[in-house]
């Protein structure tokens, strides 16, 4: 048995023609908006494989920092290089022509500041108020913010010329501080 696929109405192909294309108008339609929303993560995107961040608008670039993950904001640069081109993609719609902070343009651009971010404002206040948890690494315990210092390390960890330096200036108060200590004693066997 085999299928028939043309229409014994003449206009049966173009009709099926027109059902394809409106299905394919609403597909792209409907990705449409998608491409758009996702300008933040395109943004997020070039900055961590290290590509341009030029040609979006300052709303991009905001949208870019909202979306920013902390991981990706704390182990990169990426926020600093988001503000960079955000700014100087404010200077360019005020007028300020396409030279950007100590461009090649000449000038310096005006500086233009940029709020933190709801989640940045949220990141800095976890940050205050956080007593970080010991962590185990090579054997030992670490305690974040707490600084493990004693004598034998402090010196292990200076320069060998600084070291000699050091023990010189020892041995030279020692001998001032016996000369006198001599002569003190000395003073005293003579007045009695």
């Amino acid at each position: 048995m085999s299928v028939r696929l043309h229409s014994r109405h003449p206009h049966g192909r173009s009709s099926l023609l027109a059902v394809l294309v409106a299905t394919l108008v609403c597909a792209l339609l409907a990705c449409a908006p998608s491409a758009v929303a996702d300008v933040g993560e395109k943004i997020v995107l070039r900055c961590t494989h290290h590509e341009s961040l030029s040609g979006f608008t300052p709303a991009d670039y905001r949208k870019a920092l909202g979306e920013l993950e902390a991981d990706t904001e704390e182990y990169s640069d990426c926020a600093q290089r988001i503000r960079q081109a955000e700014e100087a993609a404010a200077t360019r719609a005020l007028g300020g022509g396409g030279a950007g902070l100590g461009g090649p343009g000449g000038g310096a651009a005006a500086f233009v500041p940029v709020a933190a971010t709801p989640a940045q404002q949220r990141a800095i206040a976890r940050a205050e108020h956080a007593h970080p948890a010991p962590v185990a690494l090579a054997g030992h315990v670490i305690d974040p913010g707490v600084v493990h210092a004693d004598i034998a390390s402090a010196f292990s960890t200076l320069p060998t010329p600084l070291l000699a330096m050091l023990a010189f200036l020892l041995a030279c108060l020692l001998l001032v501080c016996g000369g006198a200590l001599r002569n003190r004693v000395r003073g005293r066997a003579d007045a009695d």
